[in-house]
């Protein structure tokens, strides 16, 4: 049912509620200050009480990346967890939640056991889904940016996104949307890598197999806790500020991304915003006008 085109609808991206960074980032200990979160808390369930008040529901709310700040092994990692799990519970049972992995869900070096355990908290570090004609693919960024300790994982997902590609071209899509951790690039595909965008010729390649994929409008990620993006050849680089600590001058926040039949419209709202005053009625007049 899900592979045909229907009409409107929207979903919300949020990204790194990351339980612990705005104590660690505050005290400037990022790697063992992150012992309170009760900033986050608050923060993760002010977003879930706005998606939740929402008229018409979002399909979905996808989290992208950094749920947590504790890295594999580390002590308030387990606690942190727990409790992003318990606010994500309260969410509307009609709204799907999805998750992406982050670096500091399975390391900067990502390893086999590491994976596997986020798989066991979260579901799978890549897949595909559905939603009214559109193709959605979920990507574990990490194996772009150092699959070093697991070469064997990263050339599994090279297989398996080839494959998915393929099955979107015969399923003749309207658009496909991919999520993903690190972005791709912040402003220019062509800017010198970083810690917060992927290398040079991994970034190639993944944006050329995009563009010949044909359908691919636009690819959602976080990290950088701050909003950027781009474009290159019809693919639009799409990088949203963290529900949690900002590292510049953007409020705490969600994304409403509405897909209608040619395009994909997004805008960021602060979480004071979208909870007072919903989604503008521009938004949602694309949602009503019939395709």
């Amino acid at each position: 049912d899900e592979y045909q085109w229907k009409e409107p609808f929207y979903f919300i991206q949020g990204a790194d509620p990351q339980f612990g960074l705005i104590k660690a980032w505050a005290v400037g200990d990022t790697n063992n200050g992150d012992d309170e979160w009760g900033e986050e808390i608050k923060l993760a369930e002010q977003a879930v009480q706005a998606i939740n008040k929402l008229n018409p529901k979002p399909k979905f709310f996808v989290l992208c990346g950094d749920l947590i700040h504790g890295m594999p092994g580390t002590q308030w990692r387990k606690a942190q967890e727990q409790d992003l799990k318990n606010i994500l519970k309260n969410t509307d049972q009609d709204i799907p939640l999805v998750f992406v992995s982050g670096n500091h869900d399975i390391g900067n070096t990502p390893t086999k056991e590491t994976i596997e355990n986020y798989c066991k908290n979260w579901g799978d570090d890549y897949f595909s889904f559905w939603v009214g004609g559109v193709f959605f693919l979920v990507l574990n960024s990490q194996l772009y940016f150092d699959s070093s300790r697991c070469p064997e994982l990263k050339q599994a997902q090279d297989v398996w996104l080839d494959e998915q590609l393929t099955v979107a071209e015969k399923r003749n899509c309207k658009h496909i949307i991919v999520f993903q951790h690190i972005p791709l690039f912040l402003r220019n595909a062509d800017e010198n890598h970083d810690y917060f965008n992927l290398e040079n010729s991994v970034r190639q390649e993944i944006m050329e197999k995009f563009h010949k994929a044909g359908s691919v409008k636009a690819v959602f990620s976080g990290h950088y806790h701050r909003n950027a993006g781009g474009s290159y050849r019809g693919l639009e680089m799409v990088v949203s500020s963290a529900i949690g600590c900002q590292l510049g001058e953007d409020p705490h926040g969600l994304r409403v991304v509405v897909v209608t039949d040619e395009k994909i419209v997004h805008r960021y709202y602060s979480l004071n915003k979208l909870s007072s005053e919903g989604i503008e009625k521009e938004l949602l007049d694309m949602l009503t006008e019939q395709s």
